[in-house]
């Protein structure tokens, strides 16, 4: 039976990732908005008429300028002037991008705060640099470390948690008030935890969701994911049988009506968990709201996977429709600086009841980060302190001659000590001093990093989310959307010089140029033979050229018949662990595809995306690699196998 609400969740899911956006097909008012199909059919015909018409480029040195190719990318999207304000942000708040000459493309989540206020509050001096570009210059305090904040595990299981919480203090009592605003979920309606990563919150709700009873853990990932592999594990401890989507070759769209069917399993209430993210976090190919509807509607539990969505994806009509029973999103710290974090579990408190207890540390609190100075002081503090002690436990020992050590030693400067108030101060100065002075740095660091990152002591003020908030949803999606398009189709248009059927240099997985797809793109880049140069290697000359990328392994991936032939030249065949296949190994094959990944968010401009496409083109020279090499080893680096 379909829900009454099912119209109303289609309308409210094309609106929350097929985002009215002007684009240029006449000149528009501002304010003026085409229709959904209209804005896709006008992306579409800009990118196969304007940018660079009938070109395909054999040469890197016969690539235009960056001058030029931006000048051609604003000719097409005028409308990306409008986005002009996420520069703005970059230069004043993340001017050390443009100071240390890196391009990320490897980062993934929510950044908490900005390079400047991490500056702002460091205890270091700032850094000299005779840049035209470089920032006025500020006012430097000592009050707090850096990475603002460190974690701590705690001992506790998830419905423990959930049942009977614990006392935050005022610095994690601001985050999560913060983040429940980023993430549009209401306290009433879902309990927020602290993880240390996305692995610990898929295993927290893998030891603890009831696989025994509902006995199936369904997942939806066109890519190997190791949170995912970590939950898989947990629940086939538990006796529960374990489904993926698939991924149709060679566009890699998701196979809805297998899915569908599985989905639809019988005996509905033994249905179990159904894993979903909204977007791949490695082709950016993106999934609709309904699928979390039609699982619940079907008796599934929906965790979903917010990880690799946007900066304000979640700020939709979604989750006000489709309350999934837990969610999980990440967070770092500063963007192209500091890529530690944390990550958050959310578990609707209406199903928080089917929990079991389990074991572990996957729970973190959030603790200030202590300055070197404070190190330096708790040493010299711990240095007197043992002194102390040592002194006093030299003359109880004159005392009580014979006297053991340890627990026993203790029992026995009580039982002698005549003086109860005596004995309680020896028994405290022997047994917690340490616990004493941690409490008290701990809540005297608090007092620091409240009122150091807000405006007073009783705000938090994460820039980071901040910046995000002030650009909003549709001016971020629309930069992404014309920045994404743009690069895959300038990748598409490198082909090899004089092979004989024009082999493409670069080969896209999932979605190309496409309206409603994600800010990420997974590709392979091939020799003029038409052989697959290892991403390891991609991503080692990447790095040497100053841009991050990441790697992959697409996983899950289905042959029509009439593609059937292509399988053995695109498959790979590897260990569970990442290995390469040897003989007699008793380690579980994967088949994929492995790849390089590029990920942009609302601070890549125009410029990192060129980098990038004149770093790829540099293969065109069949030397390219080999040259590298030489380089590397000229330069009396230690050689690294590329």
């Amino acid at each position: 039976m379909r829900s009454p609400c099912t119209r109303e969740a289609r309308e409210a899911s094309q609106a929350c990732f097929h985002n009215f956006c002007q684009l240029p097909s006449e000149p528009q008012s501002p304010t003026s908005m085409t229709t959904v199909s209209a804005s896709r059919h006008v992306l579409e015909g800009v990118m196969g008429s304007l940018i660079y018409p009938n070109s395909q480029f054999t040469n890197h040195e016969s690539l235009p300028s960056l001058q030029e190719s931006f000048s051609n990318f604003t000719k097409a999207f005028p409308q990306y002037s409008q986005t002009d304000q996420a520069d703005k942000i970059r230069e004043q708040e993340y001017y050390h991008l443009s100071l240390s000459n890196r391009v990320c493309f490897d980062y993934i989540g929510h950044g908490l705060f900005s390079y400047s206020q991490q500056r702002s509050h460091s205890w270091e001096a700032p850094v000299a640099s005779t840049s035209s570009a470089s920032p006025p210059s500020r006012q430097y305090s000592s009050g707090l470390e850096p990475p603002f904040f460190d974690i701590s595990y705690k001992a506790a299981s998830l419905h423990s948690q959930i049942q009977y919480g614990g006392q935050m203090s005022e610095l994690e009592y601001e985050m999560q008030k913060r983040i429940m605003a980023l993430m549009n979920l209401s306290e009433d309606d879902y309990t927020m935890v602290f993880t240390a990563n996305q692995l610990s919150a898929f295993k927290l709700v893998a030891d603890s969701y009831p696989f025994q009873s509902n006995q199936n853990l369904l997942t939806v990932y066109d890519y190997e994911n190791e949170a995912v592999k970590v939950m898989t594990e947990s629940s086939k401890n538990k006796g529960a049988r374990v489904m993926s989507a698939e991924f149709s070759w060679p566009s890699l769209g998701l196979k809805s009506g297998k899915l569908l069917k599985k989905v639809r399993r019988k005996r509905k209430n033994k249905r179990g968990l159904f894993v979903f993210p909204l977007q791949s976090r490695m082709t950016g190919a993106r999934y609709s709201y309904l699928w979390m509807t039609m699982a619940q509607e079907n008796g599934w539990h929906v965790l979903l996977d917010a990880c690799g969505l946007g900066p304000k994806d979640m700020e939709t009509l979604g989750l006000s429709l489709f309350k999934p029973d837990f969610l999980v999103c990440s967070f770092f710290k500063v963007f192209g600086e500091n890529p530690s974090g944390f990550c958050c579990l959310f578990v609707k408190k209406s199903s928080s009841s089917i929990l079991k207890d389990s074991s572990g540390t996957c729970i973190v609190r959030l603790v200030p980060a202590r300055r070197p100075s404070q190190i330096s002081e708790e040493l010299a503090n711990d240095d007197v302190e043992t002194e102390e002690r040592t002194e006093q436990e030299m003359h109880v020992d004159d005392n009580l001659q014979g006297s053991s050590s340890g627990p026993i030693f203790r029992q026995q400067t009580s039982e002698v000590t005549s003086d109860p108030q005596e004995t309680k101060e020896i028994s405290v100065k022997h047994e917690a001093p340490e616990i004493e002075e941690s409490v008290a740095s701990f809540e005297s660091s608090k007092s620091q990093i409240i009122a150091g990152c807000g405006s007073g002591h009783s705000h938090l003020e994460c820039r980071g989310l901040d910046h995000a908030d002030s650009l909003g949803l549709i001016l971020i999606s629309a930069r992404a959307r014309y920045l994404i398009n743009w690069l895959v189709n300038a990748l598409m248009s490198l082909q090899h010089p004089h092979s004989e059927n024009r082999n493409p240099l670069v080969r896209i997985y999932g979605p190309k140029v496409k309206f409603d797809r994600g800010p990420a793109v997974a590709f392979n880049v091939f020799d003029w033979k038409g052989e697959k140069i290892d991403p390891s290697i991609v991503q080692k000359l990447a790095d040497r050229n100053n841009i991050s990328l990441s790697k992959g392994f697409l996983l899950h991936i289905w042959f029509p018949d009439e593609y059937e032939h292509e399988r053995e030249q695109i498959i790979e065949t590897r260990t569970s662990k990442g290995g390469k296949v040897l003989n007699g190994t008793r380690e579980k094959l994967h088949s994929g595809i492995s790849v390089v990944t590029a990920s942009l968010g609302f601070l890549t401009n125009f410029e990192d995306i060129h980098r990038l496409w004149a770093f790829v083109s540099r293969f065109l020279d069949a030397d390219f690699v080999e040259k590298e090499r030489w380089r590397y080893t000229a330069l009396n680096q230690m050689t690294i196998e590329v």
